[in-house]
């Protein structure tokens, strides 16, 4: 990494928590590590069944992905996200899908006379790819007609949202979908927690009540990271524009972004399988029943949280003075500063800790210590 683009980006957000880590980690009983949202749960047996089935791969896979894959996205989009005028060759499997975000202005060509928009609380690598591409970025606001004039390149939008759970309804997501469009905006839609509604059923851009039956200038983004328990397969795609993916497809062909031949059918066969994502909801929403109750019951407030994989809880205080309240008890989560300015009230409280920690968590809450 050069001098230059170094400085253009922000510190790496989880090396400040290293002192509340470590305290959290003195508790006599041990850490409940509610900070990071990574899967604990086992990987589904028909996962490992298909890993196993595609083991034989001396040949190089391809970029755009088999076509098995690519019919099992666009079959899912449709079937799972009421997928309107989505084209077939629209579709693009990715190694995860930090590394689309990160990469996605870059391989877009955007450079310093861009901008793109991202949520007022959001996921860092939103602003990182814009900083990484040269380009500016821009909070976006509640009404995108407050940003006047402006023109950017590229709207970040994430519903069930990281790290609030705000799930977004159709509606509001029209609006700025036409907001966009109106401006020639690209709209990225980062829809990885999809699978998780608890409070409001999530919607994608790509459906006809957002996109009037017309993928221009959309894309959707999705994992099966939290939906499968498969973090470390790294499986994720992106659909839409039929314009924007074959391009994608052909830039990444030059530089080998290509997903592995065998979690290639990996995916096809998890995006088949609904009743694996039945048991982890399941799962999910009984630890967020314990904790919402925990946390509310030692005086917090959990605002948003309508979907996703955390808690948006706050104390009315600076989110620091909330993770050494709670590591003292053993507890390490998230500050809500790793996600904007707007998030320095609140921490986020991840559901990706096992039962047995779970509850451990909720009787330190309500004992105090």
């Amino acid at each position: 990494m050069s001098r230059d683009l170094a400085g253009r980006l922000p510190d790496f957000p989880w090396d400040s928590l290293a002192g509340a880590a470590a305290r959290a980690r003195a508790h006599p009983d041990g850490i409940c590590d509610l900070s990071v949202g990574t899967p604990v749960d086992p990987t589904p047996d028909v996962a490992k069944e298909a890993l196993t089935a595609a083991a034989e791969a001396p040949g190089y896979p391809t970029v755009a992905g088999t076509d098995e894959v690519r019919r099992a996205i666009h079959d899912y989009l449709t079937g799972r996200w009421s997928a309107s005028g989505l084209d077939p060759a629209a579709v693009l499997p990715l190694i995860g899908t930090k590394e689309f975000v990160g990469w996605l202005p870059t391989l877009l060509g955007l450079g310093a006379e861009d901008t793109v928009v991202i949520p007022p609380v959001a996921y860092p690598t939103y602003e990182v790819g814009a900083l990484t591409a040269g380009a500016a970025v821009v909070i976006a606001p509640d009404d995108p007609d407050d940003l006047g004039e402006l023109r950017p390149a590229l709207v970040w939008l994430n519903s069930p949202g990281n790290p609030t759970g705000e799930i977004w309804d159709a509606p509001r997501l029209r609006r700025w979908v036409d907001w966009a469009r109106e401006r020639g905006a690209i709209v990225a839609s980062d829809e990885c927690y999809g699978e998780f509604g608890w409070d409001a059923e999530p919607v994608s851009v790509l459906d006809a009540r957002v996109n009037d039956g017309d993928c221009t200038g959309l894309l959707a983004v999705h994992s099966l990271s939290k939906r499968s328990n498969v973090a470390g397969y790294r499986l994720g795609f992106v659909a839409g524009d039929a314009e924007v993916v074959p391009n994608l497809i052909g830039l990444r062909k030059h530089l080998g972004m290509m997903m592995p031949a065998p979690m290639q059918h990996v995916m096809t066969v998890l995006l088949g399988d609904q009743a694996h994502v039945t048991t982890q909801r399941e799962r999910y929403l009984r630890r967020r029943a314990v904790l919402a109750e925990a946390l509310t019951g030692a005086g917090f407030r959990v605002d948003h949280s309508e979907g996703s994989l955390y808690l948006w809880a706050t104390r009315d205080e600076n989110c620091r003075a909330t993770v050494d309240w709670l590591a003292d008890r053993g507890i390490l989560v998230a500050p809500g500063d790793f996600y904007g300015d707007r998030g320095t009230r609140h921490v986020r409280v991840a559901l990706t800790a096992t039962e047995e920690r779970i509850e451990a968590a909720a009787a330190r809450l309500s004992t105090g210590r």
